[in-house]
């Protein structure tokens, strides 16, 4: 998700938006420096939500549909035939997101379920729950994130709230989907990183939660780049042990949603940075597109990372996003995927069965 610079000040002008990118590309470009996009079959550039198969018959479950990218994945995907469940914390908002994808498409086979990712007691009551209603699973889309809360809070478990959320909940919520997913012919797992992945070269594995020192946004950034990792790792070890599914991994660019808002606040500097860029930022649906075209497109790869490809990937046409050299630590990837089955008190099969 979005990126915000620091900068010295705020102005709205045009060339301070240019200063601003400018920076953001040099950080990127040093940072991916080491890391290449590993895919044999680059997707059409053009490639939207118009060129969507049919879903009709296929299931569906999108963490964090109630608003941003995660509303825009259920309501196309509705609108392609999927039965969608939106799964979230706020039930309100559930129902309030229902009846905007029923107002555009009447006929939406769409339903809300319960779940706090960062309460892992509440993501397994989800798991058990759909394997009890549901048939199979198609797809996940793992996409609920928070980003760059100023101070440090702690999960239901004691993990710090950006690792819970946005990697360890859907760490979990995989594997107790796994049974599932596995039902299903062809299913996919998709799971969203960002470009802000760039301001955590590494992970901190002296101290996961940052216990230690907070910074709110290397916090987010290191959240985002064990998602990658885990997409990545996800496909190895289902390759490795016959689970048949397909994992990728999606970013949006730089995407007005309501991370910021309900992150640092819009009254912070980095919400004020935001607020003076936001002309030039993709929308929530355009943000959806790489998600979208991984969770849908015959031709997409398991093991591929999809993303905008303009300058700097904040938005732009669809490709395939740059991968850290961070993210392709197989190694590493090994030992975080290890140490979350650990502290999560989580275990994948070794093998199909």
């Amino acid at each position: 998700m979005i990126n915000i610079l620091r900068t010295e000040n705020t102005r709205t002008s045009r060339s301070a938006w240019r200063n601003r990118l400018a920076a953001l590309g040099m950080l990127v470009s040093c940072a991916f420096a080491a890391g290449s996009a590993v895919a044999q079959n680059p997707p059409k550039p053009d490639w939207g939500v118009a060129d969507m198969p049919s879903q009709k018959g296929r299931i569906f479950l999108v963490t964090g549909g109630t608003s941003g990218m995660g509303f825009e994945d259920a309501k196309a995907l509705a609108a392609a035939g999927a039965q969608v469940v939106i799964a979230a914390r706020n039930p309100q908002r559930g129902q309030e997101a229902i009846d905007r994808i029923k107002q555009e498409v009447p006929d939406a086979q769409v339903q809300f379920e319960p779940v706090d990712l960062a309460d892992l007691s509440s993501v397994r009551a989800l798991g058990q729950r759909l394997g009890t209603t549901l048939p199979r699973l198609d797809g996940l889309i793992n996409n609920a994130a928070i980003m760059a809360p100023p101070e440090r809070g702690t999960s239901a478990d004691g993990f710090e709230m950006q690792f819970a959320t946005n990697y360890a909940g859907h760490f979990v919520l995989t594997a107790e989907l796994l049974p599932l997913l596995r039902k299903s012919d062809s299913p996919r797992v998709v799971t969203l990183s960002s470009i802000a992945i760039h301001r955590g070269g590494r992970i901190n594995f002296d101290d996961l939660q940052f216990t230690q020192t907070y910074e709110p946004m290397t916090v987010y950034a290191q959240s985002k780049l064990a998602c990658l990792m885990f997409a990545f790792e996800l496909q190895r070890r289902s390759d490795a042990a016959g689970w048949g599914i397909q994992s990728m991994a999606a970013h949006p660019g730089v995407s007005v949603t309501e991370l910021v808002a309900r992150g640092p606040g819009l009254d912070s500097e980095q919400g004020r940075q935001w607020s003076a860029m936001r002309e030039h930022l993709q929308t929530a649906a355009q943000g959806a597109v790489p998600t979208l075209y991984a969770a849908t497109a015959p031709e997409a790869q398991g093991g591929v990372y999809y993303g905008p490809t303009g300058q700097n990937e904040i938005s732009g046409p669809l490709g395939l996003a740059t991968v850290p050299a961070a993210a392709e630590d197989a190694e590493a990837a090994s030992r975080l995927w290890t140490t979350t089955e650990e502290i999560t008190g989580t275990r994948f099969p070794s093998r199909a069965r």
